[in-house]
């Protein structure tokens, strides 16, 4: 089994996968990066799903593929990775079994019941039967969603709105600001309050593509101290996708081993001087950034010690180059490149070194040159913890926390495999308070029951450290939320959007005070699961490394520096909820109170700000608000108490048969055609609604039901009585008078208790059904920077549905999106949004007023139509239109 050294003894997004798949290829290599088309259901037994089985088919394919003589220089695993959630206290027997079968365990984690195995192809379905394995995933790689709000394009357009354009963003920017609004969440004022509670004594971990461990706002704390403790990298060349695609890993085999004081690689045959001592490996490989981009880096390595040394200046002599160890030992960096002070980025690239030990039998070590080639993961850490920015008042959240980076990303992606274990290792190993992380997938079935999202559960439950992740990018359609966002116990949040910061970071003008990012995913789960859990903004300038070229948009009139960016998505807003929690864990921990992350959660949900023009699918409970979470937490009656309470409701969707217990799930969701179970307009229907008091008295105990958001379609009780363990089942009934997504939060609250016990969403599609040889067609208005929603049926057996958009006014940046059934988006949402709208880049390869889906999925599909940011109108006008054919 591998071991890490020093510490650590180990070391969304959604997409149109039913109409595409996208490939990525490195080194003639090609791998699956996105969602892989859904295929008939396997049953509700099925312990890896479609869109694993999808994977290893691929994988298998082009392992052939590899194999022939021509890639013979290529890895060729002959196996996949499997992520394995075992039954409770059954770990070690699940183990043996593994092996039995001839699998290859590379992680045990008793604490959570989690199994890391490489497993051959054909081998995978002898796992799954196993009795003790719950629930399997697939390595896969996650492409990153690009967060820059024009894709790294140049606007040819003007300013929505002639007139004056915002400042920059400089030292004299007040902590208070729109450019990172942290002060929506109410944490600047909090912060003002008590200045002690900025996230001192709190350790946030990062989950992403590294940390700049030179930037001048991610130094220090407030009080003086290594912002940075430590920096990792969490991928593996034990796990499938990190063997094919990471080039940061240097394998040293018995092959690299070599005696100084001279000696040849193995690679370029080139001669190189070192220590004159034995125990000596080299490895040598092409690297892709830097200055030093196209030649080749050599690495010396001395297993008696794990001494590292890197040949950064390329003369292969390692004796004028420094010792190097991992971070958290001398918090030692290296360069690569030299700069050219005729640019306006620094070629001269910072780097760490990690180890992984014993990554294979023949007593194989690993070294690893940790270099970063996005701006992401930096930009996070800033949102989140960031201090004296731009050398000013602007700050992070919590400038006063310290921060630990995990990176699982690389040039092409992340693993998930890599992104579990780095969790695991940041929640057990590295000592962190609360996680970030921006990052996540979704299949069809985001029902919250895949193995990542079990074991972030067990290892929030195990550890007691919060976790926060992004909700994803994929919206605005329904049920388009992410995985493993979709876990229970992690607090999923959207992205919010103010006035102000519209204005500041785009330049675009618009009248709404507060609402949603369109490209932020919606609830709820496939089971009707309560998710995004909140919202926090969505929107950012923060530190990003300075050779890496800065991002900006053109219409606000103002370009950042290198070292700073704006950025755009849920990966924006979780950073900022996360941050939050650890001015909150900052505060109790200097009040000498204790917080569990249920405590946390509850704190957070029960004060959260509601906003009654935005959907509950959309924001969940709301806004994080700090202020009132921490009235939750400070009070002596401990007034984030509350009893457990669970929820069963009707669920009726395309997938709904999928589900652990079919057709039911943790809140109301009827997505089904009229025809098929869901529910017309006009028509009243009574959905049984069953509660159950888990904690608490024996005796019944009366709870008051509100529904909040709702729209005047839904009607509850006020009040039900519910006695310890005993299932009581309420009747909610759904009238929705309009076609469309209709959508309310049920509370479930006590007077006994401060905190609220329960929320349960409610959400109603009331589809208008298409008919060959008949015309659905709708007129509205649609605001700038808006989404209008319209829902439609497809009827079985259609093989095309055709939509168009017509009645723009001159100008008008208007366009629509598609989404499926499944709640997959039909259009290539990675172009974000520079894709699809009329009067802006042609459409930029898609026609925007006509496009033609071949063989519709039976079911309701969603219309989303929006208006960009740059649109001359701050209202615009449509007409859209849909048809059928068989």
């Amino acid at each position: 089994m591998p071991r890490h050294i020093t510490a650590h003894p180990y070391r969304h997004r959604r997409t149109a996968a039913a109409l595409a798949a996208a490939v990525v290829a490195a080194g003639g290599l090609s791998l699956l990066s996105a969602p892989v088309q859904a295929q008939p259901s396997t049953g509700t037994g099925d312990k890896l799903g479609n869109h694993d089985r999808a994977l290893i088919a691929q994988y298998s394919r082009q392992h052939l593929r590899r194999s022939a003589p021509a890639d013979a220089g290529q890895p060729t695993p002959d196996f996949v990775t499997l992520m394995i959630a075992v039954r409770d206290g059954r770990t070690e027997q699940a183990e043996q079994a593994l092996a039995a079968l001839g699998a290859d365990v590379t992680r045990t984690e008793a604490r959570i019941g989690y199994l890391k195995a490489n497993v051959p192809f054909d081998d995978v379905e002898k796992v799954l039967a196993l009795d003790d394995v719950v629930r399997v995933d697939v390595d896969e790689l996650l492409k990153l969603d690009d967060t820059r709000p024009d894709l790294g394009t140049t606007s040819t357009t003007v300013t929505a709105e002639a007139g004056a354009t915002p400042p920059a963003p400089s030292a004299t920017t007040p902590a208070d600001n729109a450019y990172l609004p942290t002060n929506e969440t109410k944490s600047v004022d909090f912060k003002a309050a008590h200045p002690t509670y900025d996230g001192r004594g709190v350790t946030i971990g990062v989950m992403d593509t590294g940390i700049d461990p030179t930037h001048p706002a991610l130094a220090t704390t407030t009080t003086g101290e290594r912002k940075l403790v430590d920096t990792v990298v969490a991928t593996s060349q034990r796990n499938f996708i990190d063997l094919l695609f990471d080039s940061t890993w240097y394998s040293m085999t018995p092959a690299n081993r070599v005696t100084g004081p001279t000696f040849t690689d193995p690679l370029l045959r080139q001669t190189w001087t070192g220590p004159a001592e034995g125990g000596l490996s080299i490895s040598v490989k092409r690297i892709s950034m830097s200055s030093l981009a196209g030649t080749y880096l050599g690495v010396l390595y001395r297993e008696s010690d794990q001494a590292v040394w890197v040949d950064t200046d390329q003369d292969r002599d390692f004796t004028d180059e420094e010792l190097m160890r991992p971070f958290r030992a001398a918090s030692q960096i290296g360069y690569l490149g030299i700069d050219n002070p005729a640019t306006p980025v620094n070629e001269r690239v910072p780097f760490t070194v990690d180890l992984e030990l014993d990554i294979s039998s023949n007593g194989t070590d690993a070294v690893n040159i940790n270099t970063l080639n996005e701006g992401h993961g930096t930009h996070v850490a800033g949102i989140a913890a960031a201090n004296d920015m731009f050398g000013g008042a602007m700050d992070g959240q919590a400038p006063g926390a310290k921060l630990v980076s995990m990176r699982a990303c690389h040039a092409l992606g992340c693993s998930t495999a890599a992104l579990t274990d780095g969790m695991i290792e940041l929640a057990t190993v590295h000592g962190v308070d609360v996680i970030n992380m921006s990052i996540g997938s979704s299949p069809a079935l985001n029902d919250g029951q895949s193995a990542q999202a079990l074991l972030y559960n067990r290892l929030i439950d195990e550890t007691g450290v919060q976790m926060f992740v992004s909700a994803g990018n994929s919206g605005a359609g329904a049920n388009t939320l992410g995985d493993p966002t979709g876990a229970d116990r992690v607090v999923s949040v959207g992205a919010s959007v103010s006035r102000d910061t519209w204005w500041v970071n785009y330049g675009s003008k618009v009248a709404v005070d507060h609402d949603i990012m369109p490209f932020s995913s919606r609830g709820p789960r496939e089971d009707g699961g309560f998710k995004p859990d909140i919202t926090a903004p969505g929107s950012a300038v923060a530190p990003t490394p300075n050779w890496i070229a800065s991002a900006s948009v053109a219409e606000t009139g103002y370009t950042l520096p290198p070292g700073y960016s704006m950025f755009n998505g849920t990966s924006m807003s979780s950073p900022q909820a996360a941050g939050a929690a650890a001015l909150l864990l900052s505060a109790a921990k200097q009040s000498g109170i204790s917080v569990t992350p249920a405590e946390l959660r509850n704190a957070i949900y029960s004060s959260a700000d509601f906003h009654s023009n935005v959907d509950v699918i959309a924001q969940g409970r709301g806004q994080l608000n700090v202020e009132d979470a921490w009235k939750y937490l400070r009070t002596d009656d401990r007034g984030v108490a509350s009893d457990d309470v669970t929820v069963s409701a009707p669920v009726c969707t395309v997938l709904s048969g999928q589900l652990r217990t079919p057709h039911r799930g943790s809140g109301l969701f009827n997505d089904c055609a009229p025809d098929s179970g869901g529910q017309r307009v006009g028509e009243s229907r009574s959905y049984p609604v069953t509660l159950t008091r888990t904690s608490g008295p024996a005796d019944p105990v009366r709870y008051q039901l509100r529904l909040v958001g709702d729209d005047g379609t839904f009607h509850a009780p006020q009040t039900v009585a519910l006695a310890k363990d005993v299932p009581t089942t309420i009747q909610v009934t759904a009238s929705p008078r309009t076609e469309g997504t209709h959508d309310a939060m049920l509370v479930v609250d006590s007077a006994r208790t401060k905190a609220v016990e329960q929320y349960a969403m409610l959400v109603v599609e009331a589809a208008a059904p298409l008919t060959v040889g008949t015309t659905w067609s709708a007129e509205g208005t649609v605001s700038r920077n808006g989404t209008v929603h319209y829902s439609v049926a497809v009827p079985a057996g259609a093989t095309a549905m055709t939509v168009d958009l017509s009645g723009l006014a001159e100008g008008s940046q208007t366009r629509w999106w598609a989404f499926s059934p499944q709640g997959v988006n039909g259009e290539d949402s990675a172009a974000g949004t520079i894709y699809c709208y009329a009067n802006y880049f042609d459409g930029n390869g898609c026609d925007p007023l006509r496009r033609t889906y071949v063989d519709p999925e039976p079911g309701v599909w969603e219309f989303v139509v929006e208006s960009r940011r740059t649109s001359p109108l701050g209202d615009n006008p449509f007409r859209l239109e849909a048809s059928i054919t068989r």
